[in-house]
This record gives structure tokens, C-alpha cells and sequence, in this order.
């Protein structure tokens, strides 16, 4: 399933002032990636995937909409999946979008 290119829309624009951002096709999606490190993605199967502080991961997947990130049958720390409910409103979306962003950041750049 691709991804839905409205969602993207809306995270390529609050996304957009961060420093070092980049897009690159991955996941069945599309991720955005803050100087090399991964953020968030606009999710293949609706939603977003987002990239957060494993050590918060607990904490995190007690907020609505939240849910570890599953691959290959095992549930990820660090990994988010954030169904599409949770974001409808802006101020949500935007929420969601610093957390990953402020993780990415955390991490040093690739080159």
C-alpha cells in the first residue's frame, strides 16, 4: 500500500523549517530524516511511524493513537506507530512531529 500523499503534505509542512531535514522513500513510506537520522515517516498502512527515545518508548505507548512499532513479529522500543486518529488536529500532529525530531536531533549526524 503507498502512502497517502495528503498525510505527507501535511508533515512535509510542519516539518519543513527544521535544519537538515531530507526525505528518502523507506518502510513503505516516506520518512523524513533531520541531518541523516530518521524522525518520522508517513506510514505505508496509515498512520506515522515515529523514531522516539527508546527509554520513553513505555511511557509513550500509554498516549491514544500509540503503539510500538512491530517488525518481523517483534514490537520495537525506540519505534511508534501513531494511527491516523491521533493526528487529525494540527496541534497533535505537530506534538508528535517534536517528539521525533527533538530524538533525531539527540543522535549525531550521518554523513
Amino acid at each position: 500500500m503507498a502512502y497517502d500523499e495528503g498525510s505527507a503534505e501535511r508533515l512535509r509542512s510542519v516539518i519543513a523549517a527544521e535544519d537538515g531535514v531530507t526525505e528518502k522513500r523507506m518502510f513503505g513510506g516516506l520518512a523524513f530524516l533531520i541531518h541523516g537520522n530518521m524522525a518520522v515517516a508517513v506510514s505505508g498502512q496509515g498512520g506515522l511511524l515515529l523514531r522516539v527515545d527508546p527509554g520513553h518508548t513505555e511511557i509513550l505507548v500509554g498516549e491514544p493513537g500509540a503503539d510500538r512499532f512491530v517488525m518481523r513479529g517483534r514490537a520495537l522500543d525506540g519505534w511508534l506507530r501513531i494511527d491516523d486518529a491521533a493526528v487529525e488536529e494540527d496541534q497533535d500532529l505537530e506534538r508528535w512531529v517534536a517528539v521525533g525530531v527533538a530524538y533525531a536531533r539527540s543522535l549525531p549526524p550521518k554523513r
